[in-house]
């Protein structure tokens, strides 16, 4: 059966240059540019943040594509760049993958056709609905004559979306990634940051968004466990337009950047912040009960929602564990048009954009 992957450019293309990496969250596009800066070093060069109206994008699907193509747009206006090349990221609970094991040393025709027919067995709906992709990891542990491969697929509207905004926008989209992997990818950047670059430890990348909460327990790049939990900022929002019956953006400004009343902290933001501790320990609590681990050196903290005041603060007290925020542009010469403030107050917000970005580095 011939599998259509027209759409899908790839999701395994580490050789496509310049490349933007486009994060298109439930609340704001953001697009991150680096450039190499050198002896194996990037820069970053720009980056934007752009709002989307609520709605737009819900639980990863794009429900308005000319809205969100608009958005597109105008972030890349603001961006100031040349490069219309762009990787975007697929949700990663909208992607199946699956390592299998296949003989090495296969020509390329045998080994697609192997990949289809290992493909079939694990896919819920036939293969002509989706788009499908594959990479060789390299040889496998069981045998020299073996060698693991990865295979992820999606559904096609899903890739077919994306590839349309991105298209609406002017922009031409060379890599469809998934979440998970850019934030793995952007990780690498974040634990070499810790003591000893994190070796032997065990370590939680807390993703929080507006909708979504995804965590992901790391040791020595091998993920351990991974879960979602529907939980986000957008709770905050919500307490915000009820209380004082604002608009979603002026409550997502009140959130951000404007003044409170004198009742918000008490009222509206300490109970978030306590919720938001409640949920990363009962993100441990379940890797604990469903792993033979039973510690947690360090806590990353990442998404928009953990830029709000006091989350980390309350996250380190209430577990016990070393709690910092991600910023995976620590290592990074910044550009003069950056205001290097502004990026670090904006970094954890940046994870999924930046490891999108360094596809072109791969």
């Amino acid at each position: 059966m011939q599998i259509d992957i027209s759409s899908l450019k790839t999701i395994f293309n580490p050789r496509l240059r310049p490349l933007i990496g486009v994060d298109i969250g439930s609340t704001s596009v953001r697009m991150v540019e680096l450039v190499d800066a050198g002896k194996g070093a990037s820069r970053v060069e720009r980056y934007v943040i752009e709002p989307l109206p609520r709605q737009a994008v819900v639980d990863g699907n794009i429900v308005a594509l000319e809205v969100v193509a608009d958005a597109l747009k105008r972030c890349w206006s603001k961006l100031g760049t040349s490069t219309r090349n762009v990787a975007l990221a697929l949700p990663t609970a909208s992607v199946i993958t699956k390592k299998i094991t296949l003989p090495a040393n296969l020509r390329e025709q045998d080994l697609e056709i192997q990949v289809e027919s290992e493909a079939n067995q694990y896919l819920p709906f036939a293969l002509d609905e989706v788009n499908l992709d594959f990479q060789i990891i390299g040889p496998s542990p069981n045998g020299t004559d073996e060698v693991e491969v990865l295979l992820a697929a999606s559904r096609k509207e899903k890739v077919e979306d994306r590839v349309a905004i991105a298209e609406m926008a002017g922009l031409i989209p060379v890599v469809i990634d998934i979440e998970a992997y850019a934030i793995q990818a952007a990780y690498e950047l974040v634990v070499k940051q810790l003591p000893q670059g994190g070796q032997g430890q065990i370590i939680a990348l807390i993703d929080i968004g507006a909708a979504v909460t995804k965590v992901t327990f790391m040791k020595d790049e091998q993920q351990l466990y991974l879960r979602e939990q529907a939980f986000g900022g957008v709770q905050l929002t919500d307490d915000i337009m009820r209380v004082y019956g604002l608009s979603p953006e002026a409550a997502e400004s009140m959130k951000c950047s404007g003044t409170p009343p004198e009742n918000y902290a008490e009222e509206i933001l300490h109970p978030f912040v306590a919720s938001v501790a409640g949920e990363v320990a009962r993100a441990l609590q379940f890797f604990f009960t469903s792993t033979p681990h039973n510690e947690v050196h360090h806590i990353i903290l990442a998404g928009g929602s953990v830029l709000i005041p006091g989350v980390v603060e309350s996250v380190a007290q209430h577990t016990g564990i070393n709690t910092l925020l991600a910023d995976p542009f620590a290592g990074m010469a910044i550009s003069p048009r950056i205001r290097a403030k502004q990026l670090a107050i904006d970094a954890p917000s940046l994870l999924v954009a930046c490891g999108l970005a360094l596809r072109k580095f791969d």
